[in-house]
């Protein structure tokens, strides 16, 4: 597998190498790595196309928009990214932020619901590439963990609340978390068995096929089954709601186009998506790019992510971010380049001109349990305990941060969010923790003679350690 390295070439292809990494690559694709490529790439496919369906009803479009999002986003990351294994698409945080800000604007109109999410989608795009030529990657360090744990696990909250209604067989109007309980508790008298039923065995399939499947994405094992369920038992005969009639052929291309009116409120909302998306992408790459040895660019992924969203937007698509289960499979699967990311988008590409048919039968029970799944695998209940264990006033802002995804919604909760960041960031620079150090007996090194009574002061002198960054806001 070879090896990333930062180009230092001048000319015309050191530009090609900073400006398109992934256009680089093809050039120089070593034929040894297309099996593996190849095998990756079907792999992502076989996630993406039940992921893509199913994220696609979460953000309130039809099944096929979701497909949409799955094509060329994944060509505009493969030629623009930095990352070997990223795969670009339709994510569920990403998706919960595109519904929380367009519906309110659309007012049930879903022609302006579909203008508005492409503009968005745009603007997100336009805010990334600009943010990129001003370096401005490090705003992946600006949202600390604490905080990006705490905003996950309140999307999380947010998505598997939203499809309880389809696994129980009624619809639920509310938009926010506590009114939606509250709204399920007064309708469960209305559950629809048949419906019940489809909901919990996909539950208990998505639970068993990791184990006894292990090469085959359970998401897929799920919906192919469900879906072979309701076409030969006939189903919806019996009240089973289907994703319907799915139209086959690619995304005409198309400029997005909005109400002026609704630029201001779409510009702050787009901002909001490229700072969570990108902070979630970079995580997503710097994890993989560790575990096979280089490096990735976070300027030229924000470029790429800037790309990406573009892409979706002229595609009919909607924004899109770093697919943590797609990269996993990637990466699972051998992907060894961006290649993989090529294939995946090809692969869709053909089901969507040839095999379209068989989705009009995949249940709303089955897309409402593959999404609650979804939701748990956002759920970090292990950084929460160490959190907890390292320092209870990071803890504290990680509850924060999840309450305020409850008490005021995705978007809002967002500036919740970065009011966090920056109350954090003057509480350590104008309270810096600072500890003496001394020697601990059988271990190297010096350690705080706090959090280890057994620790000794160095004879004759004090060692200290200073908690952040030298900031002089008088000089």
């Amino acid at each position: 597998m070879a090896q990333a390295g930062t180009s230092t070439e001048r000319g015309p292809i050191g530009r090609r190498q900073r400006i398109a990494p992934g256009l680089s690559m093809l050039t120089h694709y070593r034929r040894e790595d297309l099996p593996y490529d190849l095998r990756a790439g079907l792999s992502v496919a076989a996630v993406a196309l039940p992921v893509g369906v199913a994220y696609a009803t979460l953000a309130g479009f039809s099944p096929v928009v979701g497909l949409y999002a799955s094509i060329l986003p994944l060509f505009a990351y493969a030629l623009f990214g930095s990352s070997r294994q990223l795969v670009i698409g339709p994510d569920a945080a990403t998706c919960t932020l595109v519904a929380a800000s367009v519906a309110p604007l659309a007012a049930g109109d879903p022609a302006k619901y579909m203008a508005l999410s492409l503009t968005l989608a745009f603007l997100a795009g336009v805010l990334c590439i600009g943010a990129s030529f001003l370096k401005l990657g490090v705003l992946a360090d600006f949202l600390s963990r604490p905080i990006l744990v705490g905003f996950m696990n309140g999307i999380a909250l947010t998505i598997a609340l939203g499809q309880l209604g389809k696994i129980l067989g009624f619809e639920i109007v509310s938009g926010r978390i506590i009114p939606r309980a509250l709204e399920i508790a007064e309708k469960i008298g209305q559950t629809h068995l048949p419906t019940l039923a489809v909901g919990l065995a996909s539950f208990m399939l998505l639970l068993a096929a990791p184990r006894l499947l292990r090469r085959v994405p359970a998401a897929l094992v799920v919906m192919v089954l469900a879906t072979v369920a309701v076409a030969l038992l006939g189903l919806e005969e019996r009240g089973v709601r289907t994703v319907g009639t799915v139209p086959a052929g690619l995304p005409a291309l198309t400029f997005p186009g909005a109400p002026w009116s609704t630029l201001k409120p779409l510009l702050a909302d787009a901002a909001a998506i490229a700072l969570i998306s990108f902070t979630s992408l970079v995580l997503t790459a710097r994890s993989f790019a560790a575990k096979n040895g280089y490096e990735i660019d976070a300027d030229r992924d924000l470029a790429a992510l800037g790309a990406a969203n573009i892409a979706a937007s002229i595609s009919g698509g909607f924004a899109v971010s770093g697919a943590d289960s797609r990269t996993a499979m990637n990466d699972a699967a051998g992907g060894r380049t961006q290649v993989a990311g090529l294939v995946a988008a090809a692969a869709i590409a053909v089901v969507l001109l040839f095999l379209t048919g068989p989705l009009r039968y995949v249940p709303d029970a089955a897309l409402g349990a593959v999404l609650v799944m979804a939701a748990f695998s956002l759920v970090n209940l292990a950084d929460v305990r160490e959190l907890w264990r390292e320092s209870k006033g990071e803890f504290a802002i990680s509850l924060i941060a999840t309450f305020g995804v409850v008490a005021v919604g995705a978007i809002d909760a967002i500036s919740v969010a970065l009011i966090l960041a920056m109350l954090r960031f003057v509480r350590t620079v104008a309270r810096p923790p600072c500890e003496v150090l001394g020697e601990v007996p059988g271990r190297d090194g010096f350690h705080s003679v706090v959090r280890h009574p057994e620790a000794r002061a160095v004879p004759g002198g004090c060692l200290l350690r200073f908690h952040a960054p030298l900031v002089i806001f008088s000089a």
